[in-house]
């Protein structure tokens, strides 16, 4: 089975709760993954909650995206790590 995120909404500042096909779901803390020039515009706050889900994934206007893998692996991190 392929992971995707099926539910997704802002919580506030870089955080978002989503929810996976496979059962799981977990808010997130986005800020220390935007890096790089694609996930540069997403540092704004506003622009940050224009995601939607695209496919599989949350995804925003300008292209940016982070695979579920990604997302999953984030929500399996203990905080502070």
């Amino acid at each position: 089975m392929f992971l995707h995120v099926t539910k997704a909404r802002h919580v506030a500042d870089h955080r978002v709760y989503v929810s996976f096909n496979d059962g799981t779901s977990a808010e997130l803390d986005l800020s220390d993954s935007l890096d790089g020039p694609i996930f540069e515009p997403l540092r704004d706050v506003e622009y940050f909650r224009s995601f939607s889900i695209i496919g599989h994934t949350l995804a925003w206007p300008n292209g940016a995206d982070f695979a579920p893998e990604y997302l999953q692996a984030l929500a399996m991190t203990p905080a502070g790590t």
